[in-house]
């Protein structure tokens, strides 16, 4: 079965889950198995996704319109779709064209997987006196005699 998962981030009027609904509704999703919330996705406390989450079974497969829609973040996203894996709970999203059903879905996870433990890249120091220090190089040189 197709479970959809729709949030926005605010809780008043000025966002709406309708482009949401009406891509996971052409996806083939029923209305009475789409969850959503009105809250940031830095939230913890979603009681849609709480209540999505709950929901799924082995064999469901769980489609977002965007995976930003889901995670809070890259770790976030890995841990919830790592969790479904292990229930036996598939995940697509749609904008992304991700699909953990489909062995080309499985390698993208993996390599986001992949991404999401490797440390950032370091910003400590400049690259001019890296640069510098590695080479003798000193700048441009002067224009002036």
């Amino acid at each position: 079965m197709l479970v959809g998962y729709m949030r926005v981030s605010t809780s008043d009027d000025r966002q709406s889950v309708d482009l949401q609904r009406d891509a996971l509704a052409a996806a083939g999703i029923d209305e009475r198995h789409l969850h959503h919330d009105r809250a940031s996705g830095s939230k913890d406390d979603r009681p849609g996704l709480k209540a999505c989450l709950a929901d799924l079974r082995s064999g469901d497969v769980l489609v977002v319109w965007k995976l930003d829609r889901l995670g809070r973040s890259l770790p976030n996203l890995l841990d919830i779709i790592t969790d479904l894996k292990g229930r036996g709970v598939g995940f697509r999203s749609l904008t992304e064209h991700m699909d953990t059903t489909t062995p080309q879905g499985e390698l993208l996870f993996s390599i986001f997987g992949a991404l999401a433990q490797s440390p950032p890249p370091s910003t400590a120091a400049p690259a001019r006196p890296r640069c510098a220090a590695a080479s003798g190089w000193q700048g441009r040189p002067s224009m002036t005699r």
